[in-house]
Parts: C-alpha cells; sequence; structure tokens
C-alpha cells in the first residue's frame, strides 16, 4: 500500500513531523509512506484562473496516485495552523484531490491535549464539498507532551501509544482498502468538480 504523511506545519521542530517519521519507519513493512512537507508552499491567494503553484501541483499529483493520506497537525489556538489551512485551501480551490480520498488524521502537541480540538476543526474542513475527503470515523490519535514523547532515534517512548497508535493504523490500512474498492468503479472524471460559483 501506498501512502502519503502530510507533515501539517511549517514549523522546522514540529512534533508532528516526528511522529510522522516514526509513523513512517515503524509500520514500513505494511506500506510505504512518503512523507511531504508544506514549507515552501506559498500562502493561498485565490489566482483567477485556478491555476496552482509548482509546490501545490507537487502535492496534489502525488494524493492522487497515494491510496490513502495521513495528516499530522499541531494545535495553535484552538484549531489547526495556518499554514496547513492555506495549502487545503489551494487543493479545494484548484486540484481537489482529496475528493474520495482516504484520510487519517493524527496530531502531537506540546500540551497535554494532544491537539484534540485541531484535530476536530480538522475534520469539519475536510468535509467541505470542495475537499470531501473520506475521514477515517471513529479514530483519533492524540500525543501530548511531546516534546519529551521521543527518545534520542526518534522512537515513541511509551508503549502503550505504540500500542494505541498500531491498532489506529492497522483499522486505517482495512479502511483504505475497503474504501477504494467501494470506490473503484466510480470515475472522478464523470463527476462534475464541486463549484459554489455555480
Amino acid at each position: 500500500m501506498k501512502l502519503i504523511g502530510i507533515v501539517g506545519t511549517n514549523s522546522d521542530r514540529s512534533t508532528n513531523r516526528k511522529l510522522l517519521q516514526f509513523i513512517q519507519s515503524h509500520f514500513s513493512d505494511q506500506a510505504t509512506i512518503e512523507l511531504c512537507e508544506i514549507k515552501d508552499i506559498p500562502a493561498f491567494d485565490e489566482p483567477e484562473d485556478k491555476t496552482p503553484p509548482v509546490a501545490v501541483q507537487t502535492l496534489s499529483d502525488k494524493i492522487t496516485e497515494a491510496d490513502g493520506v495521513v495528516i499530522s497537525t499541531p494545535e495553535y489556538d484552538h484549531t489547526i495552523p495556518a499554514a496547513l489551512k492555506s495549502v487545503l485551501e489551494w487543493l479545494s480551490y484548484t486540484t481537489q484531490p482529496l475528493i474520495d480520498k482516504p484520510v487519517m488524521v493524527t496530531g502531537a502537541s506540546l500540551g497535554s491535549l494532544g491537539s484534540s480540538r485541531a484535530q476536530a476543526h480538522l475534520r469539519q474542513i475536510l468535509d467541505a464539498p470542495e475537499l470531501k475527503a473520506r475521514l477515517m470515523p471513529s479514530a483519533e490519535f492524540l500525543l501530548g507532551h511531546s516534546e519529551q514523547a521521543f527518545d534520542e532515534e526518534g522512537n515513541l517512548k511509551d508503549q502503550e501509544k505504540v500500542a494505541e497508535l498500531e491498532e489506529d493504523f492497522d483499522e486505517f490500512l482495512h479502511f483504505v482498502t475497503l474504501t477504494n474498492q467501494l470506490l473503484k468503479d466510480r470515475s472522478k472524471k464523470q463527476t462534475k468538480p464541486f463549484s459554489w460559483e455555480v
């Protein structure tokens, strides 16, 4: 199975990047996971011709080619970072690659809540008509106090959290398989892209 992991922040010291790197390594025998950064994607500016910047098109192509997507978000002021929201705005306004794409949401934060409110907001955003991702229900992986959560090799130290992540990831792999089986007969080319302007 081919997945991509989107680091949901432009911070160089993000523990969400560490979390995705751990997921990439720990589940390497179950899926190929390519990590994607959003640091170089410009702020959304609603171009009149709806042509995405090269960096957005590259990310869009990777999403399209992947079987599923894992997004890991921090929590800034009770919601997702502006950089991640901007990327989602680019994708929804231009190429719309997340439509019907299986998505797992994870998150790490320096505080105790593990990005719970940000994850709730991200799920709401991903359910918008222009994004319309297929979100894995009833599962959220929350990593609190994330600065202390990893050892020097980048491994999660709490084995209970590792077991929780293993259960969530196993469910996600099944969710990806079932979702893509249900959708394989539907061609996006036959579906008119959603637009509020119509």
